[in-house]
């Protein structure tokens, strides 16, 4: 990853989980340890005591073999490497939330639009009886697993972006 890239991502990261923190109603832990180069994460636990935790790092990024690579960013609620280590942090909680967990595959420059978004994502996977969750700020396409729930998004513009670069055979 160039420098201007690595920056670029500590700087969103940065105000994403402090816009984060504020947002959400109820206390969240903004921390240093990540399973991918230690990249700090915003942590909170739920009101059924699980942990659970986003994590915001590039997909791809360009670099000094390949410039012009596309930026993009995904951000990670519950998935990832990272579950196997977080479990000492916290303490008081019953575990990991093991049974929810969400990708979405964004831009840079639209990450920030996702904000409450996400916040009322997460809000809604708490309640019991789910309110209908806002619209989102620009448009996506969930990919459809095999099995189990849709968990994983990309936004068009993201989507484009790494169609037109994947070389054809």
């Amino acid at each position: 990853m160039t420098p201007e890239a690595k920056h670029i991502i500590n700087e969103l990261r940065h105000e994403f989980y402090s816009l984060f923190a504020v947002a959400m109603k109820m206390p969240v832990r903004i921390s240093s340890t990540s399973y991918s180069s230690n990249s700090p994460i915003a942590s909170w636990i739920d009101d059924k005591q699980q942990l659970n935790y986003v994590n915001i790092y590039a997909y791809t990024a360009p670099d000094e073999f390949n410039p012009l690579r596309p930026f993009i960013l995904r951000l990670a609620i519950n998935k990832s490497a990272l579950q196997f280590m977080m479990g000492k942090k916290w303490q008081k909680s019953r575990g990991l939330n093991l049974l929810w967990d969400f990708e979405l595959t964004v831009l840079p420059k639209e990450i920030l639009d996702f904000l409450p978004w996400i916040v009322s994502l997460i809000e809604a996977h708490n309640q019991v009886v789910p309110p209908l969750i806002q619209s989102p700020p620009h448009p996506f396409e969930l990919k459809l697993p095999d099995v189990g729930l849709c968990n994983h998004a990309w936004t068009l513009e993201a989507h484009h972006l790494t169609k037109m670069v994947q070389p054809t055979f």
